[in-house]
């Protein structure tokens, strides 16, 4: 693993803000977006904890408002690029996927499983329909390769968004090593240098982590697929989860943590 590329070290930060998984929830993500602008203080970073888009209707509009929060926080508080951070969840990795059907060995079955999956949405947020593109997937190589180049000069046609999915990482921790930031989960039979796919899909049982993983004290994910949500518990525990399901409610959840991973504050969309 390329641990400077696909890491971050969060260095010297006052407080650092977290958001969970959205999933193309545009009014619920603006709602936190209005108090991040006006909460956010100097010395703060932030991270999106992945899934920023699939499933819902808007992803292609959330992630542009997204990129304009971004813009005005780096604007006003003179932030550095790597003072804001985007994690790889499910569905980005999902789409990157897609961005690659060229090559895939079996573009249809590919296609049909990540559909099943909410990835048709965002897709469509962006004029592909559901059905157009799974005739390309069984079109053959030339027609797929055409049509993944359509998608990326799309994508190139709405500043930052490809630049969105070229510069996502696998991970975020404090430069104390207290506290960690991931999409889902860890491998805790891992050391960090050696994970594989499991922080967005997740590892077995680590729902249930009772104790520090190596140095961290602290794991914030912003995604689990159990109908729970133990936030009121969460300051006497390791993890910390910044979702609540069911997906329908459409409740986004974010917190602010210290570098030492304690838990400042953690509030929902309306």
């Amino acid at each position: 693993m390329n641990i400077e590329g696909n890491f971050i070290e969060l260095k010297n930060a006052s407080r650092i803000w977290a958001v969970g998984s959205i999933h193309s929830n545009l009014k619920s993500f603006n709602y936190i977006k209005n108090f991040t602008l006006n909460n956010f203080r100097n010395g703060d970073k932030l991270i999106f904890l992945g899934n920023v888009i699939g499933l819902g209707e808007q992803s292609k509009e959330t992630l542009t408002s997204i990129l304009e929060l971004r813009f005005d926080l780096m604007s006003k508080f003179k932030l550095k690029p790597n003072n804001i951070i985007f994690l790889r969840g499910a569905q980005e990795e999902m789409f990157s996927k897609i961005l690659q059907l060229q090559i895939a060995p079996n573009p249809t079955e590919i296609i049909n499983w990540v559909f099943d999956h909410g990835v048709d949405k965002t897709l469509n947020s962006y004029g592909f329909s559901r059905e157009e593109v799974k005739n390309i997937a069984a079109s053959g190589t030339v027609s797929i390769s055409k049509w993944t180049s359509k998608l990326n000069e799309v994508l190139m046609s709405y500043p930052g968004h490809k630049e969105y999915f070229l510069n996502l990482k696998h991970a975020a921790f404090s430069s104390n090593k207290k506290i960690l930031f991931v999409n889902r989960g860890v491998d805790i039979t891992r050391p960090l240098s050696a994970q594989n796919d499991c922080f967005w899909w997740g590892f077995q049982n680590f729902s249930k982590i009772n104790k520090p993983y190596t140095s961290f004290q602290r794991i914030v994910r912003g995604y689990q697929s159990e109908n729970k949500n133990n936030l009121e518990h969460a300051k006497k525990q390791v993890i910390c989860t910044l979702f609540k399901q069911p997906l329908s409610n459409k409740v986004i959840i974010a917190g602010i943590f210290s570098d030492n991973g304690e838990i400042l504050e953690i509030f929902e969309s309306e």
